[in-house]
């Protein structure tokens, strides 16, 4: 979901990462193809999953983490890059650490 996570993993070289939002007037909206295509997707607060689920009713989701980080940050914020760094480094570490890429 967020432009801030995907410029903070982007070049990283284990992923492959884009952001889409789940409003009408996101600027990249999620699509089915998004969906398909990822293993795994991190949203920033419970209401962005139950849009995902909402607007792709029957379609089956790959792994989604929510990160409870509230979505009120600017691109590029500090604040919001130190919160994203502390919710998905262990979690990208442990499932790295324990099967194939991401």
């Amino acid at each position: 979901r967020s432009p801030t996570a995907e410029a903070l993993y982007r070049n990283d070289a284990r992923l492959e990462v884009r952001s889409a939002g789940v409003r009408i007037g996101a600027r990249r909206r999620i699509t089915q193809e998004d969906l398909e295509w990822a293993d795994w997707i991190f949203v920033m607060e419970r209401e962005h999953l139950r849009r995902i689920n909402e607007s792709f009713p029957g379609l089956p989701l790959p792994r989604i983490s929510i990160l409870e980080i509230p979505d009120e940050f600017r691109f590029m914020d500090p604040e919001l890059q130190k919160l994203l760094r502390e919710a998905i480094d262990p979690e990208l570490e442990a499932a790295l650490s324990d099967g194939p890429e991401v």
